[in-house]
């Protein structure tokens, strides 16, 4: 069983930053995840075609379910508003997580947190550091069936303002954990290296560089797994960042073995 996470930058190529449909139908398929969390995802972007890349993701991988989860309606670093309900911004440009799977889901569960207050410099890969306002944050989570009985995995992409995102993954850890285990939590936690682990608990599946895709220096992108009944989940074999030619991101895979 494969388990991924992959920061898109909505499928933006940053060597011509361009978005084409068929380098990310290419990038994601290559990937042979089971379990794909998807992060800095649009659905009716212009910047992007106004395609559904979740869809577009979950149609390369195989997936028998997926969703995505609107964060805001609107462009980030543009204009953009938080949402209200579950159901707004539909017909409008949002932005968000999604999380695509190949093995049946028995239940989706949301959760949504306040951005921070302030604006924080954030550097930018060609431009150096602007101040950004930050944007409300969701977390999309799934129970599924797979090969061993039920797991929850979630996707995830946190403040990039420090304190904040630490603030923020323990909310997330604390919802995670009504749902069933094994519990997984998979994306882009703005928080380098081991710090994720030490702040919520939860153990690293894999720890590699995943930032800037060129030559990264920082792993952003993780794997954890709730240590309370991680039992029930089979060990790593694997974990790798493959050079994929979308996004300032590596993608993280993580593989497991084929028995408990």
């Amino acid at each position: 069983m494969r388990l991924a996470t992959f920061n898109l930058l909505h499928g933006r190529s940053v060597h011509d930053g361009l978005v084409v449909g068929e380098r990310l139908t290419a990038a994601v398929g290559a990937l042979d995840a089971d379990v794909l969390a998807l992060q800095e995802v649009d659905r009716g972007q212009t910047r992007s075609g106004e395609l559904d890349l979740t869809a577009v993701v979950a149609g390369a991988c195989g997936a028998v379910a997926h969703r995505f989860a609107p964060a805001v309606v609107g462009t980030p670093g543009e204009r953009f508003r938080a949402l209200d309900h579950d159901d707004d911004g539909v017909g409008e440009p949002c932005y968000g997580v999604g999380l695509v799977t190949r093995f049946p889901v028995r239940s989706w569960h949301v959760a949504r947190f306040a951005g921070a207050p302030v604006r924080s410099p954030v550097y930018v890969p060609g431009t150096g550091l602007i101040r950004l306002r930050d944007e409300p944050r969701v977390v999309l989570a799934a129970v599924v069936v797979g090969p061993w009985g039920e797991l929850t995995v979630a996707a995830t992409h946190l403040s990039f303002v420090p304190g904040w995102n630490v603030w923020q993954l323990r909310r997330v850890t604390r919802f995670l954990r009504r749902l069933p285990g094994p519990r997984v939590l998979l994306g882009d936690l703005n928080l380098p290296g081991g710090l994720p682990g030490l702040v919520s608990g939860w153990r690293s599946l894999g720890r590699r560089p995943t930032y800037p895709s060129v030559r990264p220096r920082v792993q952003l992108d993780h794997a954890l797994v709730d240590s309370r009944g991680a039992g029930g989940l089979p060990p790593v074999v694997a974990v790798r960042t493959p050079v994929v030619g979308v996004s300032d991101h590596r993608p993280l895979v993580v593989e497991l073995a084929a028995g408990r």
